[in-house]
C-alpha cells in the first residue's frame, strides 16, 4: 500500500488512514508505522524506551494509540489539517507533533527528522499528556484543580511551561477572582494540568533538569504538584522521579 512517501507531503488525516492497517503493536496500547527506515537502536529511544516509562495509569487512561514516526510535520488550517512533509516547514508552520482521531484509534504523527532524542521525548510526552488533558476523569481533575486554586490563593508565582504561563499572566489580568470557575480559568487549570503531567513523564524516563528562571514556578510548590501526580498516576517498576524515590531504587 502507497503511503504517500512519493509525495512531498501528505495530510496527517490521510496517511493515518492508509497505515492504520499497517501499524506495528509496542504494546498492547501502543503500535506504530515509520515513514522512514529507522534503525533498531533508533526505534528503541523512539518507542520502546519513553513507552516502558509512561505509569500504568496513564497507559489505563489512554485510548489506543498509532504512532507515526514522519520526517517533519507541518501544520496547517482548520479546514485541510496538518500534513506530514519531507521538507522542514518554515518555522511559523512547523509543529512537532499531530492529532488525529479514527474511530477507535488515536494517531500521533511526530517529526524525528533533524531533532535530538531529548526534544523528541518531550514533544511525544507532551502529546500524550495533552490527550490525557482531554480525558482526565472528574476525581483527576478535582484534584489537580483544587491545587491550583490553593497556588492562587497563596499567589504562587510561575508556571512549569510557556503555555500555562501565558493562560496563568491572562487569568490574573482578566479576572478580579482568580479562583472563580469560568472559561479563562478552566483554560489555565487544563493547560496547567497538561505542562505538569508533561514534565512528570519526562522526568520519569529521563534525567532532565528544570530550567530556573523568572517564570518558573518556586520549586516546594513544583515538588506539590509532582508528589499529587505521583499519588495519581505511579510511576511503572524500577522508575523514579523525585530524588527520595531515586535513593530507594
Amino acid at each position: 500500500m502507497s503511503t504517500g512517501a512519493e509525495q512531498p507531503k501528505v495530510g496527517v488525516g490521510e496517511l493515518a488512514e492508509r497505515v492504520r492497517g499497517e501499524m506495528i503493536p509496542v504494546t498492547s496500547r501502543f503500535a506504530y508505522f515509520s515513514i522512514l527506515p529507522v534503525a533498531e537502536d533508533d526505534l528503541k529511544q523512539y518507542l520502546n524506551d519513553p513507552i516502558a516509562a509512561i505509569s500504568p495509569a496513564v497507559v489505563a487512561a489512554l485510548p489506543p494509540i498509532g504512532l507515526i514516526l514522519a520526517p517533519y510535520v507541518e501544520r496547517g488550517g482548520e479546514k485541510e489539517g496538518d500534513w506530514v512533509t519531507f521538507e522542514r516547514p518554515a518555522e511559523p508552520r512547523y509543529a512537532p507533533s499531530s492529532r488525529r482521531e479514527l474511530d477507535s484509534l488515536t494517531v500521533l504523527a511526530l517529526g524525528i527528522r533533524e531533532i535530538e532524542v531529548a526534544d523528541y521525548h518531550y514533544y511525544f510526552y507532551n502529546a500524550v499528556a495533552g490527550l490525557l488533558a482531554d480525558h482526565w476523569t472528574n476525581e483527576i481533575q478535582e484534584r489537580f484543580v483544587r491545587a491550583i486554586r490553593e497556588e492562587l490563593s497563596a499567589e504562587v508565582h510561575g508556571e512549569v511551561d510557556e503555555k500555562s504561563w501565558h493562560l496563568k499572566q491572562a487569568l490574573l489580568r482578566r479576572q478580579t477572582n482568580v479562583r472563580k470557575e469560568t472559561k479563562l480559568f478552566r483554560e489555565y487549570a487544563r493547560q496547567s494540568f497538561e505542562d505538569t503531567l508533561t514534565l512528570y513523564l519526562h522526568g520519569t524516563c529521563c534525567d532532565i533538569d528544570v530550567e530556573t528562571g523568572p517564570r518558573q514556578m518556586p520549586s516546594r510548590y513544583l515538588r506539590r504538584r509532582l508528589e499529587l501526580l505521583v499519588s495519581l498516576f505511579p510511576p511503572p517498576e524500577g522508575y523514579a522521579v523525585l530524588p527520595e524515590q531515586l535513593k530507594s531504587r
